[in-house]
């Protein structure tokens, strides 16, 4: 999940109530009678039908969840070495316990089954198979995440699997992190030692979540672990994680006869700010980067035009051999949503990296965001905002699962994570947990996706972020995202009204329940 910033509602008088020029699709258009800006009819709503057999599903990660940091041989990571430097997350809290979902997985798994949940996305924490990222695996953690699955399994839900949710282990950090291109051999021996011991059970893999958001938020922008400031660390690290991406691929592939091997990839729909055709460029940029630089490199064995002029690979480490080592064509593609961006020009700015506060959120500023793609994102304020700051823009799943369906020979399509974060606090007197808002989230969200559906688009799974409340990154626990109310206090599980609604959900295929 997005380490999401908390931000002043700002004005966006150039972008509000403008009709947005996309370079897929036609133009965005307030529908007649809507009231609030993007919303969708209750009309539209009503009608969403998803096809039989849809799996519906959750998403969590190891991190946020488990805790138990530093137990039955794990080792460091590089988020556990964040959360216990002071001054890092909001109320110098940290993820050594978090929902305890390592001692209280057979509970949680139970309130998966309650709520009709047919797929149930987890991810592995790397230091806790090999502590220092290299050797011998921990048989001590490759048993808990054996006991894991076969709970899933036996209660009916498909377990799908990411191999890293941003948890390095440390000790690969210290020899250079991501930017080091050795990482994609090591990653590719992790993959194999878990498709080795897991892959009779598990068929769904994804060997990154957000790797965009690995490398610019980690060695870039420097708002994630390890919190590195280099763009050519950035676009090292890229390389490596695209290496390692297809390199994991045959490992896994090699490893279980019943892989398949897709993606968890972060994607917001670009729109650009004006119809100008440099701004239209921008958002291409915006696209190829943010959206599919890995899946294009997965698919193609090349990466996309996100660049200004020639692509840099010699401070990429690109070398000659790699379009074959990057080509390693994905089963299905995996994307998250969550909202939208509006991006201009910056190619001729002299300042980078300006206003940047966050993976979901950036803030208008005249500064490029990096001097080789040369784009200024923001997160538009038009609709209304959650209270982790992120504007409500239902059509923007509709747009980009068409344009990656149009893109891609319509794939296969899961949507790996999509939700909205309200601090709705338990009725303690009713036993319930009213949260209005994040019902009507989903309703509008999913009646777009359905439309898309309708209109041609393959997707087969969408899975909810996220199960319980957790360890939200650096906003710590001021962050609720869950269909179920966590206290932290005691590790007490109430299930919100948005729960049971999408209980009703997954069991109708249908919006109005």
């Amino acid at each position: 999940m997005m380490n999401r910033r908390q931000f002043a509602t700002r004005s966006l008088a150039a972008v509000a109530g403008a009709v947005l020029h996309q370079p897929f699709s036609h133009a965005t258009t307030l529908l007649s009678g809507e009231q609030v800006p993007g919303s969708v009819p209750d009309s539209v709503i009503q009608k969403a039908r998803f096809p039989e057999g849809f799996l519906w599903g959750v998403a969590t990660a190891s991190y946020q969840n488990e805790g138990a940091w530093n137990e039955d041989g794990k080792g460091e990571s590089i988020w556990d070495r964040f959360t216990h430097t002071p001054g890092k997350v909001r109320g110098g809290v940290t993820g050594d316990v978090a929902c305890d979902q390592y001692h209280l997985y057979p509970q949680d798994i139970a309130l998966a089954k309650r709520l009709n949940q047919k797929s149930y996305r987890f991810s592995i924490s790397w230091p806790r198979i090999q502590p220092t990222g290299t050797g011998a695996p921990n048989m001590k953690g490759l048993d808990h995440y054996s006991r894991f699955v076969d709970t899933l399994l036996a209660a009916g839900i498909r377990p799908w699997c990411t191999l890293y949710h941003w948890d390095l282990p440390q000790a690969l950090e210290d020899r250079g992190g991501w930017p080091n291109r050795d990482l994609a051999n090591y990653f590719a021996d992790y993959a194999g030692i878990l498709a080795k011991h897991l892959g009779d059970r598990i068929t769904m893999w994804a060997p990154f979540n957000m790797p965009w958001a690995i490398a610019f938020m980690g060695y870039a922008a420097g708002s994630s672990p390890p919190c590195r400031s280099s763009f050519p660390d950035f676009l090292k690290a890229a390389h490596t994680l695209a290496l390692a991406q297809a390199e994991a691929h045959r490992s896994i592939k090699a490893a279980s006869s019943k892989a398949t091997v897709g993606s968890a990839y972060e994607m917001a729909p670009a729109y650009p700010k004006t119809n100008s055709e440099a701004d239209r460029a921008a958002a291409a940029r915006y696209h190829a980067m943010n959206n599919v630089f890995f899946l294009e490199a997965a698919m193609k064995g090349k990466y996309p035009n996100a660049f200004i002029g020639e692509p840099p690979y010699e401070i990429m480490g690109f070398k000659p051999g790699d379009e074959k080592i990057l080509y390693a064509p994905l089963d299905w593609v995996g994307l998250h949503y969550y909202t939208r961006r509006i991006v201009s020009d910056a190619s001729h700015a002299h300042c980078f990296g300006g206003g940047f506060s966050g993976t979901e959120i950036e803030s208008d500023s005249a500064c490029a965001r990096d001097p080789y793609t040369g784009l200024s994102a923001v997160m538009p304020t038009e609709g209304p905002l959650t209270e982790a700051g992120l504007e409500v823009w239902p059509r923007g799943i509709y747009d980009l699962v068409t344009q990656i369906s149009k893109e891609y020979n319509h794939p296969f399509i899961e949507i790996t994570e999509s939700g909205c974060g309200y601090l709705d606090s338990p009725d303690e007197e009713h036993g319930r947990v009213p949260d209005s808002r994040r019902i009507q989230w989903y309703r509008e969200t999913l009646a777009e996706l359905a439309r898309a559906i309708a209109d041609g688009a393959r997707v087969r799974a969408f899975h909810a972020w996220t199960l319980l409340d957790n360890f939200q990154w650096a906003e710590g626990y001021t962050e609720r995202y869950g269909l179920i109310y966590t206290d932290f206090r005691n590790q007490k599980r109430t299930i919100k009204d948005s729960g049971y609604w999408y209980a009703k959900v997954a069991a109708s295929n249908k919006l109005e329940v």
